[in-house]
């Protein structure tokens, strides 16, 4: 399949040929084909620009894997491109019924439109629970079963900045690797109030709370990882 050429990328290299030349030699060629068919069908959508980077999704591919991810959160699903990789790297379970991934969105349109056909063809729909509302009373809910405590494994969250450290508080009792993205946003991290487009001044400040938190955050390990638009990976220490 032929990639789309259309520029989606999120990558903070400021050499456009770079990023591209490690995205073609390095992340493209292990892509898998309904990957890239997502990947393809995302670029045209009005939320494309929300998407999870390849080169992020290729790392958390290998983190799944490293911990042996069986139970995962997903915040912000959009078309579901995280989403699939995450149903593709986590084993298969001969009763269908101990792996789970519970994915959580206010709007899920783009995935049902986009997503959900490609995931379907994938064979993989049977590992996702997909809940249409605000992430924390979900999250809530899910705590006040004290089974779910300490036992989920791996947690991405791409939804909305405001929230978090409020996301953070929970994970950190659900358990695993929980991995932040847009903790760059668009590098405006760095960049003087004065010179940040308008639209992005909020989603700045309060990216920048954030990584102080984290940072700060005694109970975790983390790295910073430049990919895509920014992920902050953090493991749990007690």
């Amino acid at each position: 399949m032929e990639h789309n050429t259309r520029k989606v990328s999120k990558g903070l290299l400021q050499n456009d040929e770079l990023y591209r030349y490690i995205l073609e030699t390095s992340v493209y060629p292990r892509e898998p084909e309904l990957l890239k068919e997502l990947r393809d069908a995302t670029v045209s959508h009005p939320r494309a620009e929300m998407a999870t980077a390849p080169d992020a999704g290729q790392l958390m591919t290998m983190l799944l894997r490293l911990v042996d991810a069986k139970k995962m959160i997903e915040v912000g699903v959009c078309t579901g491109y995280s989403l699939l990789l995450t149903a593709l790297a986590i084993p298969e379970d001969g009763k269908k019924t101990l792996l789970l991934i519970v994915a959580i969105d206010v709007n899920r349109e783009p995935y049902d439109q986009i997503g959900f056909p490609i995931i379907k063809k994938a064979g993989v729909e049977h590992k996702i629970d997909l809940i249409e509302s605000e992430a924390l009373p979900v999250l809530d809910k899910l705590l006040e079963q004290h089974e779910n405590e300490g036992s989920f494994d791996f947690a991405f969250v791409d939804a909305d900045k405001v929230n978090y450290w409020n996301y953070h508080e929970r994970l950190m009792k659900v358990g695993g690797i929980a991995v932040y993205d847009n903790t760059l946003w668009g590098g405006s991290v760095v960049m003087p109030i004065v010179s940040t487009p308008e639209h992005m001044k909020p989603g700045r400040q309060y990216t920048i709370e954030l990584n102080k938190l984290l940072a700060a955050d005694t109970r975790v390990q983390i790295s910073h990882a430049s990919l895509g638009d920014g992920i902050t990976i953090c493991r749990r220490l007690y």
